[in-house]
């Protein structure tokens, strides 16, 4: 798996790295892949949409707004996510079941955990880019995350 310092180092000023703001809380800490990107604030309905198609390896990014007033998402999106081949999750906001996630071979980084469900309604925008930790989340871009961080790429990262 790739480390997100031997990119910085490989990259240079090309590697766009993210503010640190995240924690993990999944049962694995690295991923790599594509991203595809939502846009949702305090409402749950589009990140299980999605995660019901193949995940084809891809990383999950939602730009819930950071907002720290309720979980973007939960074991339910994490658990189909994992069967559906997805590689990894990124939440600009809060996570919750955080002792069951933490039992699933899911990386998850997200700001924080809440108790509270997202609300129902089917807002948001798929495949939008979202700019957040000082960072601009294109779909399709790379992303690269382990224990020292997370690293956006416009490309695919070839390592020597």
């Amino acid at each position: 798996m790739a480390i997100t310092a031997t990119i910085c180092d490989q990259l240079g000023r090309d590697a766009h790295v993210v503010d640190p703001l995240f924690t993990d809380f999944g049962g694995a800490l690295e991923c790599a892949g594509p991203m595809v990107v939502l846009r949702t604030f305090e409402h749950g309905a589009l990140a299980p949409t999605v995660v019901e198609e193949p995940g084809d390896g891809q990383i999950l990014v939602i730009d819930a707004g950071g907002s720290e007033r309720c979980a973007a998402i939960g074991t339910e999106v994490v658990e189909k996510a994992l069967s559906n081949g997805w590689a990894g999750i990124v939440v600009n906001g809060c996570v919750r079941d955080s002792e069951a996630l933490s039992q699933l071979e899911m990386p998850i980084k997200a700001l924080n955990v809440h108790p509270r469900a997202p609300d129902a309604r089917t807002d948001g925008e798929r495949d939008v880019p979202v700019s957040f930790g000082g960072v601009v989340f294109e779909p399709g871009e790379w992303l690269y995350a382990d224990l020292d961080g997370v690293v956006v790429s416009a490309t695919q990262v070839e390592f020597e």
